[in-house]
């Protein structure tokens, strides 16, 4: 069998969903889209419907997946419904839905039913993307309030630059939410990861935390007293599948990016590019070889990397090489890659997930 594994740690998972629970003050919305980033939508699902208030999904079909496995808690449509024949499929499941939109809100309206709809009304308050503007929010919440079919509203709005402790823009997003939802009645929705990691003033009776359930911190490099206590969640391991022995002047792999300088050793390993290790991270981008700290020479192949094991002689066929989790954490690796560290774990496709804690 191919080495290639992400380790998911759900005990480190739950201590996450427990630490942003607790930075929010509130209930915590569990969001696991995206196949929960790429570790597993269903599996981290089960690891935390006895604590979680609730999960986030993108759509129905995300939804659908984790109440086929047996997840019976609340689980919130995060981009509401994509037409209003969802409706009924909404109601027959309990899925909650946000409203961002005119036309949603028409066809809540126009919906004939006995039940009440879970509701969360999205107000536009700089991201520009989803939500109503703060002239029609107020109109759209009297609206729902005088429908039958509608329970208690949740007001949210989502923090478009909450990752830049520099900026302003959080606090105006803050007074525009705060101005729009003045003597209205509901709970109120406005933390992301970075928002409860480094906005304490910001907060609300719900949170949402994404990126920071996984281990990972949405604020690096700025330092941030609370994501020292995150754990990473997912470990991306392989083994060595062939030494190498290259002279001085020797080049390696595609494009030749990597030419030895000195008598090198070179460790084949089973993990690329078609697993979802970036492509082009460069020369120096770090791993641990059998626990010690090294570093990937050449360039990512579809199947395999490459790293120098000049000064490990400890290592050779069969050694495991971590290309990510504790060190480095994904985090740390992302900049280096030229990607984002939301992004890294979305990326896994082939490599088979092996769950610890259960």
């Amino acid at each position: 069998m191919r080495p290639a594994q992400a380790l998911i740690d759900l005990d480190a998972l739950r201590h996450n969903y427990r630490l942003a629970r607790q930075l929010g003050g509130g209930k915590a919305l569990a969001i696991i889209k995206a196949d929960a980033y790429g570790h597993g939508a269903v599996a981290c699902a089960r690891a935390l419907q006895d604590e979680a208030d609730g999960f986030g999904v993108a759509c129905i079909e995300e939804a659908l997946e984790l109440r086929q496995a047996g997840i019976r808690g609340p689980i919130l449509l995060m981009e509401g419904f994509f037409d209003a024949a969802e409706l009924p499929l909404i109601v027959e499941h309990d899925f909650w839905t946000v409203v961002s939109s005119r036309w949603q809100l028409e066809a809540v309206e126009a919906f004939q039913t006995g039940a009440r709809l879970h509701i969360w009304l999205k107000l536009d308050s700089g991201m520009h993307r989803l939500g109503l503007s703060p002239e029609e929010f107020r109109d759209a919440h009297a609206r729902l309030s005088a429908l039958p079919q509608v329970g208690p509203l949740v007001l949210m709005t989502h923090l478009a630059r909450a990752d830049e402790l520099d900026s302003n823009r959080t606090r105006e997003q803050l007074d525009i939410f705060v101005r729009a939802t003045e003597g209205l009645a509901g709970e109120t929705s406005l933390c992301n990861s970075p928002a409860l990691l480094g906005w304490p003033q910001v907060r609300s009776d719900w949170v949402r935390p994404g990126l920071m359930l996984y281990g990972a911190d949405p604020l690096y490099p700025q330092p941030s007293p609370h994501a020292a206590q995150l754990r990473p969640v997912m470990t991306l391991q392989s083994r060595v599948i062939a030494v190498r022995e290259l002279g001085v002047g020797e080049p390696l792999g595609y494009g030749a990016r990597f030419v030895a300088e000195r008598p090198t050793r070179v460790g084949v390993v089973a993990m690329g590019y078609a697993d979802g290790y970036p492509q082009f991270a460069p020369n120096g981008t770090p791993v641990l070889i059998e626990g010690v700290p090294g570093h990937l020479i050449g360039r990512v192949s579809m199947d395999m990397l490459t790293v120098d094991l000049t000064d490990h002689p400890q290592a050779g066929h069969g050694s495991l090489v971590q290309l990510w989790g504790s060190a480095p954490t994904i985090a740390e690796l992302a900049p280096r890659c030229n990607t984002s560290a939301y992004r890294l774990p979305c990326s896994l496709k082939r490599t088979p997930r092996v769950y610890l804690s259960e």
